[in-house]
């Protein structure tokens, strides 16, 4: 599949904010642990964008990337550049998600991609992230050089409420 990934400011986030709760909406209510529960309304997803993500856009600790085919936005994932000042070198990666529907065609490993090389244009040496042990992204995640730091027992509850599960701590150096 074709699709362009893209860097977007405050205003094109505002543009494909539709479409952004969509995908958080959509992957939380199959079980994606990104910080939600499985309540999600697309409401909710959509002030998520506007009040948490856009204004760190705006100020520049934040970057917003998307994958798209033909203005369809099929993905996401965040660069929290806005580190504390001791943390200079380094960058997080957050809230990496595809559409459902268009999983298992590359565009995880081209977003994970893209990041990584605009943290490595801003000079940064080490890239952190955190997945759900034995997360379906897991792999992805090691397979574009992310290495396992460690592993948190009952981190945080699945989306549903039932069960809570571990957390796996992982980095990359550039």
């Amino acid at each position: 599949m074709q699709a362009q990934i893209i860097e977007l400011d405050g205003p094109a986030l505002e543009q494909r904010l539709a479409a952004l709760a969509r995908i958080l909406a959509d992957s939380v209510a199959l079980g994606a642990a990104i910080g939600f529960m499985d309540t999600l309304t697309r409401d909710d997803a959509a002030h998520f964008w506007r009040g948490s993500v856009q204004p760190e856009v705006i100020a520049g600790r934040r970057i917003l990337f998307v994958a798209q085919r033909d203005e369809e936005v099929l993905g996401t994932v965040q660069l929290i550049t806005g580190m504390p000042l001791n943390q200079p070198h380094r960058c997080e990666i957050a809230k990496m998600m595809v559409d459902p529907r268009a999983r298992r065609l590359g565009l995880g490993r081209a977003l994970m991609n893209r990041a990584i090389d605009r943290a490595r244009e801003l000079g940064k040496t080490l890239i952190t992230l955190d997945t759900r042990t034995g997360d379906v992204a897991e792999p992805l995640y090691a397979s574009v050089g992310f290495e396992a730091a460690g592993v948190i027992p009952d981190y945080a509850w699945d989306p549903d409420g039932k069960a809570r599960h571990a957390t796996t701590y992982m980095y990359c150096r550039l």
